[in-house]
């Protein structure tokens, strides 16, 4: 039986406080780096969603589909407590995680 893939739930905003998106993805990195570089045609290129807020990790992606299911469906309050539990300062964590 092969191993399932692990995945990361994430946030993105465009300022502190500001637009906010949630997704799931298998590889963080090159992920945010198509938020960042408007690789697709979407919200986060019409909304400039492109720094990364927040994120966790998962040994099975689909416990990260399940963990971003329950963020996306929290409140917007909630989502904010999650970048500020992690990120008290609102930096781009891109920075941290393509090292």
């Amino acid at each position: 039986m092969s191993r399932i893939k692990g995945g990361y739930v994430y946030i993105m905003f465009s300022k502190r406080n500001g637009t906010l998106y949630t997704g799931v993805t298998s590889n963080l990195s090159k992920r945010v780096f198509e938020h960042k570089n408007k690789a697709a045609i979407g919200f986060t290129s019409r909304y400039g969603v492109d720094k990364l807020g927040y994120y966790e990790f998962f040994d099975d992606i689909y416990d990260a589909i399940g963990r971003e299911k329950q963020i996306k469906g929290g409140s917007r309050k909630n989502k904010l407590k999650l970048i500020e539990s992690l990120n008290p300062s609102w930096e781009d964590l891109y920075s941290i995680i393509n090292c």
